[in-house]
Formats: structure tokens, C-alpha cells, sequence
């Protein structure tokens, strides 16, 4: 379904002569306002499958452009620019350098699903906006995002242990995203805590930040998850056609 929005039109496509004259009338300024003919030569044809593969994209081919997404986004509200319904339609019609154009807010979407229950096709918008961000890091066109590392930094410690170290997941956050472990607001939480804090429980969470506390009998469970995760990297990675971590 082609996109009539004159939102969507870019403002460097728009062409206007400030002094024309056509056959004796003057139509300078806004009446020779014409728009420029899109040319796309580098379609990606495989584009709807590479987003379907990713977790949450699975249910794009759905998508008939009703427009449920857009009209209920609460980003859209506030920035018009932020349209998943047009990102949709580009994904499904193989317009990647299009889609390229507005890999700096595509990530903004704040998940809070209104789309994906305005939706009646259960296309899953919200799934789709992650799967795409996703999809612009995996390929390399935007950095890894700060939520993506505390994500793999979350996991890597779950499957590792079968438990949850707050302190732990706070430190190795900072460390793969380059961030000072001394923040204000973290000394501030931390004194917080030291005031109310149980004795007992303080003592548990110290021991805990000293000695990585594991859940008994987890080894096969881990190598289950871990093997799993990886099947599922490998079958990601495979439908981007990237290449294997550590491959030249």
C-alpha cells in the first residue's frame, strides 16, 4: 500500500524555483512546488525475513498499514517523526536505505504496548520496534545500545549461576558500557540502604558481592540455557546472513 502522508515527504525531496514563469504566468515560490522522484535501486528483498527472525518481528507479514499502531503511540504524541506504521511498510516493501534514514529514534520506542492492543491484525508493533533496534545493531548501523548491555550482562549472569547478584550486574554493567562505578546517585542509594538495611540482610548481600553465590545442582541447567541461547544466536545471525563471532 503506497504512503501518501505529507509528513513522510522528506524536506529535501521538495524543490521550488523562486522565479519561474510558464507561459506568461508566474508561478514563483509555493505554486512551483514539486516533489522529487524517488529512484531506489538497492531494495533488500530478504528485509521482512531478516526482521521476522529476530524476537518480537515474527508476526510482521501480518500488517495490512491500518495505522492502529501510529494513531494509539504514545512517542508519536510527542514526536510525529516516529511513525512504526511507515517503518512497517518500508521493512515489508525491502526499503532499507529508507529505513537507514531513521536509525536514530527507531530505538525510542518506550514499550508500553499501546500499539500492540490498538492492533487487529496482532502484529505486535512493540515487538517489531525492538526486533528492528535489534536488527540496526546487529547489522551495525547504530552502536550497541546501554539496554542491550545490561540485557547481556543480566543474562550472561543468570545462565552462568542460576541467581541474581544486584551489586554484581551493577558493576559488570558499568564496565562493558564505560561508565564510572562511583555515580551520586548511586553513593546516595548506598548510604540509603546502610540506614535501613537489616544487619543480617547487609551481611548477605556483602558475602554475596564477595563470593559468587550459585544455585545447587545448576550445571545441567546452564548448559541446556546456554545452548539454547546459542542455537538461537547462530539461527539470527544466519537469517542476517552475518558472519560467526570470530570469523573473518
Amino acid at each position: 500500500m503506497p504512503i501518501h502522508e505529507k509528513s513522510l515527504i522528506r524536506p529535501e525531496n521538495i524543490r521550488t524555483h523562486d522565479k519561474l514563469v510558464l507561459d506568461g504566468v508566474d508561478v514563483s515560490g509555493h505554486w512551483s512546488t514539486f516533489i522529487e522522484t524517488r529512484v531506489v535501486s538497492d531494495y533488500n528483498e530478504r528485509l521482512q525475513e531478516e526482521i521476522a527472525a529476530l524476537p518480537g518481528g515474527e508476526y510482521i507479514h501480518r500488517c495490512w498499514q491500518c495505522g492502529s499502531c501510529t494513531n494509539s503511540c504514545t512517542v508519536n504524541a510527542v514526536n510525529p517523526d516516529f511513525n512504526p506504521r511507515y517503518w512497517i511498510y518500508l521493512i515489508r516493501v525491502g526499503m532499507e536505505s529508507e529505513l537507514l534514514r531513521d536509525k536514530d529514534i527507531i530505538w525510542q520506542c518506550v514499550s508500553c504496548n499501546k500499539c500492540t492492543y490498538a492492533c487487529p491484525r496482532d502484529v505486535f508493533p512493540e515487538g517489531v520496534m525492538k526486533a528492528t533496534a535489534h536488527w540496526l545493531e546487529l547489522k551495525g548501523h547504530t552502536p550497541k545500545s546501554r539496554s542491550t548491555m545490561f540485557d547481556e550482562e543480566f543474562s550472561e549472569q543468570v545462565i552462568a549461576t542460576g541467581k541474581i547478584e544486584e551489586g554484581r550486574i551493577i558493576r559488570g554493567f558499568f564496565a562493558r558500557s564505560a561508565q564510572p562505578l562511583r555515580q551520586d546517585w548511586l553513593i546516595e542509594m548506598g548510604k540509603r540502604l546502610a540506614r535501613k538495611l537489616p544487619f543480617k540482610m547487609g551481611m548477605l548481600l556483602g558475602i554475596a558481592a564477595l563470593i559468587r553465590p550459585r544455585t545447587r545442582g545448576w550445571g545441567r541447567s546452564r548448559d541446556a540455557i546456554a545452548s539454547y541461547v546459542g542455537e538461537q544466536e547462530q539461527r539470527q545471525r544466519k537469517a542476517l546472513s552475518l558472519p560467526e563471532p570470530g570469523a573473518k
